[in-house]
């Protein structure tokens, strides 16, 4: 174990630590709470950025830290910012549904928490991991000095493999069910169960990478939902 595996490490018990203790857990949700985008930001922008970080060191061998790594931090606070609305949205959107009776099974938390999880990861995550993926090509272009346009960013996405193994094979197989559970537990510690699963994605997904089961170049953002 490397001397970043062990920074690495510590960083990540700290923010476990900083939700189990009952006196530092009561005062980040009490914050989140009365500032709900503020605190979706910060979580995602610390705990996904995290996964990307250790993503990456697991398939290159090396820990990367650049002015890349704070612009990705930027990018994933903004999909924590998705995240804080659109989860009360389609777990909301589900129980509306169920109560009108355009859905089965009406108060029936496990089955309102799979509709929820399942009609956002088939149309909201689509479009959220596209906005994610062309954020990070646009970083990586701009960090060589590449000239960056909207065309060519769409263009140097695989999107036969894009669309088959993110948005179909890990939105289903994977996120479906992580955000089941997720929509069953208390609303306030939602988004950031949501944040600490990126983490799990990511490792998985670059050791499949590094294996060669995975697409060959992985990044956390294309899974993320």
């Amino acid at each position: 174990m490397k001397k970043g595996d062990i920074i690495w490490a510590l960083m990540l018990l700290v923010c476990v630590l900083l939700f189990v203790v009952p006196t530092t857990r009561d005062a980040i949700l009490s914050a989140s709470n009365a500032h709900h985008y503020i605190g979706g930001f910060i979580k995602f922008a610390i705990l996904a950025t995290m996964g990307d970080v250790l993503g990456k060191r697991i398939v290159s061998g090396e820990y990367t830290l650049s002015s890349q790594v704070l612009l990705r931090a930027l990018v994933w606070g903004t999909i924590g910012l998705m995240v804080t609305l659109v989860f009360p949205v389609y777990m909301g959107g589900a129980g509306l549904a169920q109560a009108g009776h355009y859905l089965p099974f009406f108060e029936v938390p496990v089955a309102q928490a799979i509709f929820g999880s399942s009609i956002m990861n088939l149309t909201f995550a689509p479009a959220m991991n596209t906005f994610h993926r062309l954020m990070d090509l646009w970083i990586e272009s701009a960090h060589n000095n590449e000239k960056v346009s909207f065309k060519g960013l769409v263009n140097k996405i695989d999107w036969g493999t894009f669309v088959t193994f993110n948005w179909l094979k890990v939105g289903i197989f994977f996120w479906i069910p992580v955000h089941s559970i997720v929509f069953l537990l208390p609303a306030e510690i939602q988004v950031v169960v949501a944040a600490f699963s990126s983490i799990a994605l990511g490792i998985i997904l670059s050791f499949a990478a590094k294996q060669g089961s995975g697409p060959a170049k992985m990044t956390e953002e294309e899974e993320m939902a």
